[in-house]
Order: C-alpha cells, then sequence, then structure tokens
C-alpha cells in the first residue's frame, strides 16, 4: 500500500499546535487515526490539483480531486462523532434529554441547551484525559522527538484506560465475542474498535439507569396529580397542566441541578 508523504503526516501537527486545546486532544487523536489510513488507502499517482493543501498548508498527496473531495468531507463528518462516542458526552445528553422529558419540559429547555450543558461537562471530566495526551504525544511529535505512529499510540492510553473504566465486563466481553478476540487476557491488549464498542455500549445503559431514577420522583407527582383530578371529576383538564408547577417547585427546593450534575460528574470512574 502506497504511503502518504511524509510533508503531509508533518503538516497536520502545526495545524493543531495552534489550537491549544488540551481538552479536545483525545478527539484529535481519532481524528489522525482515521485521517492517514484513508489517505494511504486512497493514494493514487498522478499529477491532480492538491486540495488538501488549502485543509492543511503544506499538505502534498497524489489523489485524485473527487478523492480528496470524499477524503475531506467524510473525516470532516466523523471528528465530532468520534469525539462524542469517545467521551462521555453520549451519557450526560442522554441523561439530561430524559430529565427534560420527566419535568414535561419539551419546549421549556431547548436542544441547545441540553447540548450544551452536556459539552461543558464533557470537557470538564475530559480534561485530564486530553492535557495527558496533549503532553505525552502531542508536544514531543511537534517537537519532533517521536514518529506520527508512536505519537498515535501513546495517545491511546489514556484514552483506552478512560474507556475501559467505564466500561462493564459483560459489555465488552459481548463485543469482544462478536469481534473473535474471546481469548485476550489483559482488557487493553483488546482492538481499539473493540474498546470503543463496548464503551458506547455501557454508556448508553449507565444513562439509561441514571435517567430512570430521575424519572421516579415526577412520575409519582404524576400519579398523585391525575388520581386527584380523576376523584374530582375534571377528566377534560390535562394532569401535565396541574403536575408541571408541582415537578418544578419540587426541583427547585432540591437543587435538583446541583445534584444532576453531580451525579453525572461522579458517575465517571476514574482511569
Amino acid at each position: 500500500m502506497t504511503r502518504v508523504s511524509a510533508t503531509a503526516q508533518a503538516a497536520l501537527v502545526p495545524v493543531i499546535g495552534k489550537l491549544h486545546r488540551p481538552a479536545a486532544a483525545a478527539g484529535i487523536a481519532a481524528f489522525l487515526a482515521l485521517a492517514l489510513p484513508v489517505l494511504a488507502f486512497a493514494q493514487e499517482g498522478g499529477n491532480t490539483p492538491d486540495l488538501l493543501a488549502g485543509v492543511v498548508p503544506g499538505a502534498r498527496t497524489d489523489l485524485s480531486v473527487k478523492m480528496q473531495i470524499l477524503v475531506i468531507m467524510t473525516l470532516l463528518g466523523l471528528l465530532p462523532v468520534m469525539v462524542m462516542m469517545m467521551t462521555s458526552f453520549t451519557r450526560f445528553v442522554i441523561v439530561l434529554s430524559l430529565l427534560r422529558s420527566a419535568l414535561g419540559l419539551q419546549q421549556g429547555l431547548p436542544n441547545r441547551i441540553i447540548t450544551g450543558i452536556a459539552l461543558i461537562l464533557t470537557v470538564l471530566v475530559m480534561k485530564p484525559v486530553g492535557d495527558q495526551v496533549w503532553r505525552d504525544a502531542f508536544v514531543p511529535y511537534d517537537q519532533d522527538r517521536i514518529g506520527l505512529q508512536d505519537a498515535l499510540k501513546i495517545a491511546e492510553q489514556p484514552v483506552s484506560r478512560f474507556m475501559l473504566a467505564q466500561t462493564s465486563k459483560a459489555a465488552l466481553r459481548q463485543i469482544a465475542t462478536l469481534a473473535g478476540e474471546q481469548n485476550v487476557a489483559n482488557p487493553m491488549q483488546h482492538g481499539f474498535a473493540v474498546k470503543l464498542a463496548a464503551f458506547v455500549l455501557s454508556e448508553l445503559k449507565t444513562a439509561f439507569q441514571i435517567g430512570c431514577m430521575l424519572f421516579i420522583p415526577f412520575l409519582i407527582i404524576d400519579l398523585v396529580v391525575s388520581s386527584v383530578l380523576m376523584a374530582m371529576g375534571m377528566m377534560m383538564l390535562s394532569p401535565l397542566v396541574i403536575s408541571l408547577p408541582f415537578k418544578l417547585l419540587l426541583f427547585v427546593l432540591v437543587d435538583g441541578w446541583t445534584l444532576t450534575v453531580n451525579t453525572l460528574v461522579t458517575s465517571i470512574q476514574a482511569y
């Protein structure tokens, strides 16, 4: 397989170096891990206009124009997805969405607010991982002390440890069986795709467990209000209209946002 030119690899790091965002380093590592194999697989001979040089200054490839456009658009679409899947963002956004449904605030709490809160909490939780990736992988690579492959291997270690700390053994065992990696003694020896899939599966399970616990007190309020309205013969009045103020009052009295954020952040296991 033809390799991507060294100039293209070397041009990626100066662009990253301008960001100075250690908390996003884990996502950048995934971007690099995806970008270079795709370019190497699609590379073909010939002198064609280099669109990648406009995205990454100094980068040179021998891809056709159509393939360059395909690679650029694919990587731009995969980067935010990889960042979300490799972090605790999935857990946070699902729990907050379930909390909104439990409160009955479908219009009062927009999706942008939910996504913004989840993103802020994700940056807070993932900052130690991002700092380690930045310090141990990107900085040495930027200083030409290690190669690209070594930098990617180093960056994978803290991300993998974080994901495995949140992954249940049952989920990891199930995904490993599906991937044909049953006889792996050390979980760190599993392929990155196996660890990522098991991590996402565990995050979904944990998010629904937390969301179920949040639903219970508000469900009780809905049942009580519905029973009272039924006993009074007010069947034409929607119980949601009456129960919403009570649920908001309960949520404010117990300082619900503080409890929710504390539960979400402390549910992340140290790696």
